[in-house]
């Protein structure tokens, strides 16, 4: 996965105009101005992260002075819309394995979920512009390249991903280790989106809120959690697994 960077107001505001994928914006606190807010309104239309820098974080990502206090980040990833791979699921009389992770900002975790999702096959990754990482070179490199065959898609918050998923009947169970129901007690037979959290928040109060199901691995070790990238294996494997066994 090859990345570039974009720099200047008229750029980057062209960028976003004809529907480049861009990971992310910044903007030099130092820099404020009409044609500064036009873009950040455009960008969160194109639902695409913005940060606002000290001039000095500006300067250390490109070596030219001609970059107007905004440089983009411009990635070859294609973000697929959430609701174009729901029609596709819907139309071709599959169950959906969907993926949503809440807050997950580690790009090598990132990579290694999407690794095992596209082996597994799983429909679709759903990452939420606001709280994760973005899909950089580290983020491939740890796929082993599946992220170039994986749908990914981006909503601004997970929750609106939650509640469209919901309005095509798709069942939301959350993986955590409050849970009180084990992994295994829980029938994946149903279209279905796993929802994982940050190893250091968990999944967002709101969206753990909106789950139809709540469930935990197993565990009788004396350390008491895992890797959400393991984490995520082991789940969707237990789904695969009582998916084969009924199809017999």
């Amino acid at each position: 996965m090859k990345e570039s960077l974009l720099y200047g107001i008229h750029a980057v505001t062209e960028a976003l105009r004809s529907g480049k994928q861009i990971e992310k914006i910044w903007i030099s606190k130092n820099t404020q101005n009409e044609r500064i807010q036009s873009l950040k309104v455009l960008a969160e239309e194109k639902k695409v992260p913005l940060q606002f820098v000290p001039q000095e974080k500006i300067a250390t990502l490109t070596t030219t002075t001609h970059h107007q206090g905004i440089i983009a980040k411009v990635s070859e990833i294609t973000y697929i819309p959430l609701e174009t791979i729901l029609i596709q699921i819907q139309q071709s009389g599959e169950r959906a394995l969907l993926l949503l992770l809440d807050g997950i900002t580690d790009v090598r975790n990132i990579g290694a979920i999407i690794r095992t999702a596209e082996c597994m096959g799983v429909h679709a990754l759903i990452l939420p512009v606001a709280g994760s990482g973005s899909l950089n070179a580290d983020a491939a490199r740890v796929s082993a390249g599946a992220v170039m065959h994986l749908p990914i898609c981006r909503e601004n918050h997970a929750l609106d991903a939650v509640y469209l998923m919901q309005s095509y009947g798709i069942k939301m169970v959350a993986c955590t280790e409050k849970a009180r129901n084990s992994l295994y007690e829980h029938d994946f037979s149903g279209p279905v989106c796993l929802i994982f959290g940050s190893e250091e928040k968990g999944i967002s109060p709101s969206v753990l809120k909106n789950t139809e199901a709540k469930i935990n691995i197993p565990m009788k070790g004396k350390i008491e959690s895992l890797n959400v990238s393991v984490s995520a294996g082991i789940v969707i494997s237990e789904v695969v697994r009582q998916r084969h066994f009924q199809s017999k």
